[in-house]
């Protein structure tokens, strides 16, 4: 979509001064002292009572609960966003976390079956969530996470959104789901064995074992379960895959709108394209091209479950990772085509100024974080198609200085 150069630049005005307020508060709290923050804490007492926390929850709950300084250094590093995927696939689906997602899927088949009979996710989806979320339980974080939604919310990061967590949070408690020791999780607040922010388990997590508490800590049960209820409540179509890697018809070159846009799968084969293992197309349903590195790369044919996948974390690498971590844990190969390794990778500047090129030009692309998403590649498509080229989103040292030159 377009956006006039005024709102452009009123949009990074605006983004610049949030990334300065927070640099401020970050410099600031080793000025600030304790009684602030805990100033702050007394300060949620009656929207926290007004939610129905008692004064003993509350009390047990921030009990010796200090401000964290670590934390806000970790806002500025998600390795789904900022390394090629390539590399981030390499970690995302090593050997090491396919053969350990292997013997959980054999300890845990009951409860898989039964959830994916109940909710219609597929099993291996739900592994790979969890597999990529906390590597199947070993490491779901250690950080309290009324410590951390804390901090975040005093300082204000993503301005209240954090404070709304923390007062689930505390809501949590107050229903006995688990004791403040043990609500333990990520440095942002996701909790469990495959990290629910606290909003999420109030929406979705279940009582998959029958225990009468909704754990999604200590049983994994209840930690799948509530998976595959996300993924369903979510939009997952029950038999439909996430999709696969699919081989392109001779002489095709990428449009726009093969990327944009689902085509039935019937329109995809009259058009040349096929399953890289030679299986047929699903014979109802419809898919969108990806492509992450243009042509010089794997390309897929994803079905509206991919965007379901990344409804639990809103990263292209991270979905693809879930889907084919799943896949191998079920027994499929690995990719047939290579990744061009030899390409050199936009660098996190030289991303922010293909973003800035692209909203100078009047595209939507999103927050100007130097992180390429969805928006900034759709955009760049549309660029590439209007300027005669593929129009494959791929971003390339090349691309940008054609499109910083006016070209």
């Amino acid at each position: 979509m377009r956006r006039a150069a005024s709102n452009w630049r009123y949009q990074f005005h605006a983004l610049f001064m949030a990334a300065f307020v927070a640099l401020l508060a970050l410099a600031a709290l080793p000025a600030r002292a304790a009684e602030n923050f805990e100033a702050f804490i007394a300060g949620l007492w009656p929207a926290a009572s007004a939610r129905g926390v008692s004064r003993a929850t509350f009390d047990t709950a921030f009990s010796g609960v200090t401000l964290d300084k670590s934390i806000l250094k970790l806002t500025r590093k998600q390795a789904e966003f900022v390394k090629p995927v390539w590399d981030y696939l390499d970690g995302a689906v090593s050997s090491s976390r396919i053969e350990t997602g292997k013997d959980s899927a054999r300890e845990w088949s009951d409860t898989l079956g039964k959830a994916q009979s109940q909710y219609g996710v597929d099993r291996n989806i739900v592994l790979g969530v969890w597999g990529l979320e906390t590597s199947f339980g070993s490491n779901s974080g250690g950080r309290s996470v009324i410590r951390s939604l804390a901090t975040l919310a005093y300082v204000k990061y993503r301005g209240a959104f954090f404070r709304d967590e923390l007062l689930i949070a505390l809501e949590i408690l107050e229903a006995g789901h688990v004791s403040p020791g043990r609500m333990q999780g990520s440095w942002a607040g996701a909790m469990g064995q495959t990290q629910f922010m606290p909003s999420s388990f109030k929406d979705y997590a279940v009582d998959f074992n029958g225990d009468g508490r909704r754990d999604i800590w200590s049983s994994i049960p209840d930690a799948l379960g509530s998976t595959a209820n996300y993924l369903k409540q979510h939009g997952w179509i029950a038999g439909q895959p996430w999709g696969f890697e699919v081989t392109v018809p001779a002489g095709y070159a990428p449009a726009a709108a093969d990327q944009s846009g689902y085509q039935p799968f019937a329109r995809w084969t009259q058009r040349g394209f096929a399953r890289v293992n030679g299986e047929a197309f699903p014979g109802s349903g419809e898919a969108q091209l990806l492509m992450l590195a243009g042509l010089r790369g794997p390309v897929f044919l994803v079905t509206p479950n991919f965007k379901v996948i990344k409804s639990y974390n809103n990263s292209t690498s991270y979905a693809l990772g879930v889907a084919l971590l799943g896949d191998r844990i079920g027994g499929r190969g690995q990719l047939e085509a290579q990744w061009p390794r030899g390409d050199a990778s936009l660098s996190p500047p030289q991303s922010l100024a293909m973003q800035r090129a692209l909203a100078k030009l009047g595209y939507d692309v999103g927050n100007l974080d130097g992180k390429l998403g969805d928006k900034a590649r759709e955009a760049l498509r549309d660029w590439q198609a209007k300027q005669g080229l593929p129009a494959d989103g791929y971003p390339t040292l090349r691309l940008l200085q054609r499109m910083q030159n006016g070209a």
